[in-house]
């Protein structure tokens, strides 16, 4: 099993109606996220390895198991932007 994703340290998340506003402290950058991202963020809370998340995304949207790709490619996104470790 992976090791359980987290976010990373010094994020402003603030809720809009169409996902997140996320503010990067230390990068300056302003992020916007939207729903299926918004929720990705809401799993990488420490307790969830990358193929659970994956799996409870899936569940939340209702989507079959042909969407773990691009749910996995949100979570790489977040990944490659620094908001989650």
């Amino acid at each position: 099993m992976s090791e359980p994703v987290v976010r990373a340290p010094g994020l402003e998340v603030h809720e809009v109606p169409d996902g997140y506003i996320v503010y990067q402290v230390d990068r300056d950058r302003v992020h916007y996220l939207n729903k299926t991202a918004a929720i990705i963020l809401e799993f990488c809370d420490g307790l969830h390895p990358a193929d659970e998340i994956v799996s409870e995304v899936a569940k939340a949207f209702q989507l079959a198991p042909s969407a773990h790709q691009e749910i996995r490619a949100g979570l790489e996104s977040l990944k490659n932007e620094g908001l989650v470790q």
